[in-house]
């Protein structure tokens, strides 16, 4: 394996997917910034299906940061109990609505985002690149967490942070943004648990043990 081999450039091998998934929107079906907060906030251990499903009634009853700092948790329970661990991130966005009270004050940067509760690293960089803002890291879902060390990027490991660090390492800071999402993409699209490698762009770079299935 070809893993952190300085001699590779990472940017130019991915150049397939980073032009197949250029500026391509997260899963997540919001129209806004607010609403982009809170569903990924909700989408953490669940699918964006689901959330996907969920947002629409839930944005008609509350539209705008200052309706759920106004709500009550039994107010909220009706249109999130479908999510995974709905009561804990209920308790999160009352918390986080209660402090920055509209969506003007969502604040946009890693250590700002991160300081909210129930937003980590992989959230905040889903934020930051759908806010069309410069990266200060990788997302690292569980596509990427799956698909990098196939690929040889990284070494395999569940740990998104562990990921994350990896990926800075071999990937230059101005395909950040897209990267991750191009990854994920390729995840969900192609490099599923079953993968379709002879559908895959970057085939020939792959270190995936089975990549020679045509």
């Amino acid at each position: 394996m070809n893993l952190f081999n300085e001699n590779i450039s990472w940017k130019e091998e991915l150049h397939p997917i980073l032009k197949k998934y250029h500026h391509r929107k997260h899963p997540l079906k919001y129209h806004n910034l607010y609403q982009l907060v809170v569903m990924v906030i909700l989408s953490a251990q669940d699918s964006d299906n689901n959330i996907n499903k969920i947002a629409p009634d839930l944005f008609r009853a509350f539209p705008n940061m200052k309706s759920i700092a106004d709500a009550t948790k039994k107010e909220l329970i009706p249109y999130l109990s479908g999510v995974k661990y709905h009561d804990t991130k209920i308790n999160w966005l009352l918390e986080i609505a209660k402090e920055i009270k509209t969506e003007e004050n969502i604040p946009l940067t890693m250590n700002a985002l991160t300081s909210l509760k129930g937003i980590g690293r992989k959230s905040a960089n889903v934020i930051l690149r759908e806010a069309g803002l410069d990266a200060e890291g990788i997302i690292t879902d569980l596509h990427v967490i799956r698909v990098a060390p196939r690929i040889g990027l990284i070494t395999a490991t569940k740990n998104g942070l562990k990921a994350e660090k990896e990926l800075m390492a071999v990937l230059p800071k101005e395909s950040w943004n897209e990267a991750g999402m191009a990854i994920s993409f390729l995840g969900r699209e192609i490099c599923r648990p079953k993968p379709k490698c002879p559908e895959c762009p970057i085939l020939k770079v792959c270190q995936y043990p089975f990549k020679n299935i045509r």
